[in-house]
């Protein structure tokens, strides 16, 4: 403790600077401390030399390093995600995370095609009448399969998810077992008009391919997958995160796949379908009964013991039954659309060899009606479906012609060098 002579103010202040050094006392004096200016210029941080000050104490422990909560999830026959672990179910952050690990792989989407057709064949059986044995012929009819292959589509994706959530407008589950439209205060059930028209579009936009907020004001909201917790009583709640690939025109591209296959003169039972799986990520409740529905074999046992159509009854009107929420998903692009700086002038000429650097991409067929801003330029990003047709166009017309009939998709076009031919110097 320091004590200040009242009496002698000078010589109090010479002890508190120099003690009883009275040339430190005077160079301490004549030198006073550099100057904010003078601190910020040296970027030095002036302290005492004997300075005794720690922030630290060696002895106390360092913070734990942060770990990311691994979930328990159980992949189901079709690639869907299913969870069942409780702290999802408590934690809104956890969710969150755990959604955003699990939207990092895409999904898997095929384009099959299949063809088939009846044959009718006549054969002999044993028929007994009055005690007597004879034979004779019947006409019986089998399901022959003509090809039936697919095309991995879904390796053509790229870049990040765009994480996106239904708009308040929109029809959809929001924590009961029916659709709602708004939110807090505002939310109400939707008329059936509603539930109509959201369909009729959501089926529009899947086969022309449109990412999910066009035709609506979509977007991502972070507080989607904290809204599990509010209705942590109900026994069979469960939060569906949807993973939907956009880009391509994929009722075109399924056209003109017929078209190809109509050329080889092929004239049976013709299926022309996009297919996608991997596509969806469910947390549900981690009760017994929940666990129990997961489980196809049980649930296809309490269909045949008539006890299902109780618990759906339960889930579908108790209190405490059932709590959807169907609000958000991933997005994963085959192709998109992207401005950029305008570099060359607008007048370029059409058969200018710099006409495909900067493409000015159809605002109907991109569902956009806004021009391209002053300056600006849109270009595509990703394979054109045109360009990939166009590579797989002569695989399809010979795998029909041949008869494939592989369940292994197809990820490189027959007269594609193989990738050891192309590792080869000068080939």
């Amino acid at each position: 403790m320091l004590i200040i002579d009242a009496e002698d103010p000078v010589k109090s202040k010479q002890d508190l600077i120099g003690g009883s050094n009275p040339s430190l006392a005077s160079s301490s004096l004549q030198q006073p401390p550099p100057t904010f200016e003078e601190s910020v210029a040296d970027n030095v941080l002036h302290l005492p030399e004997n300075d005794n000050l720690n922030f630290a104490h060696e002895d106390d422990e360092e913070p734990p390093a942060f770990a990311p909560y691994d979930a328990h999830f159980f992949t189901s026959r079709s690639g869907d995600i299913i969870s069942h672990d409780p702290h999802l179910n408590d934690d809104g952050e956890a969710l969150y995370r755990f959604l955003l690990s699990q939207a990092s792989t895409p999904p898997t989407i095929i384009l099959r095609c299949q063809g088939s057709h009846n044959e009718t064949h006549t054969r002999m059986v044993h028929s007994h009448h009055n005690g007597h044995s004879r034979m004779k012929t019947e006409q019986y009819t089998e399901r022959i399969t003509d090809f039936d292959f697919c095309i991995d589509v879904g390796q053509h994706i790229f870049g990040e998810p765009t994480h996106w959530s239904y708009a308040d407008s929109t029809p959809a589950y929001r924590g009961r077992m029916y659709q709602e439209v708004g939110i807090s205060a505002e939310k109400r059930k939707s008329q059936k008009s509603e539930r109509k028209a959201a369909k009729a579009w959501d089926i529009e936009r899947t086969r022309r391919g449109f990412p999910p907020w066009i035709g609506s004001d979509y977007a991502w909201r972070e507080d989607q997958p904290y809204a599990m917790q509010t209705n942590y009583r109900k026994y069979l709640k469960e939060f569906n995160y949807h993973k939907i690939v956009y880009g391509w025109n994929f009722e075109a591209i399924r056209v003109a796949a017929i078209s190809i296959v109509n050329s080889t003169h092929y004239r049976g039972d013709l299926s022309v379908q996009f297919e996608t799986s991997q596509n969806l990520v469910s947390v549900r409740s981690h009760n017994r009964l929940s666990r129990a529905l997961s489980n196809r074999w049980i649930k296809f046992l309490l269909f045949l013991t008539f006890i299902y159509p109780f618990i759906w009854l339960f889930k579908r009107f108790h209190s405490r039954g059932g709590g959807r929420w169907d609000v958000c998903g991933g997005a994963y692009a085959l192709k998109r659309v992207e401005q950029c700086a305008k570099q060359f002038a607008p007048d370029v000429h059409a058969e200018s060899p710099f006409r495909d650097v900067f493409d000015t991409v159809d605002a109907t067929a991109q569902g956009s009606s806004l021009a391209d801003p002053p300056g600006r330029r849109t270009k595509v990003v990703g394979m054109r479906e045109g360009e990939w047709f166009r590579q797989w166009e002569g695989t399809i017309r010979r795998a029909v012609q041949n008869r494939l009939q592989d369940r292994q998709p197809l990820t490189m076009p027959d007269d594609h060098p193989a990738h050891e031919a192309l590792v080869l110097d000068g080939y």
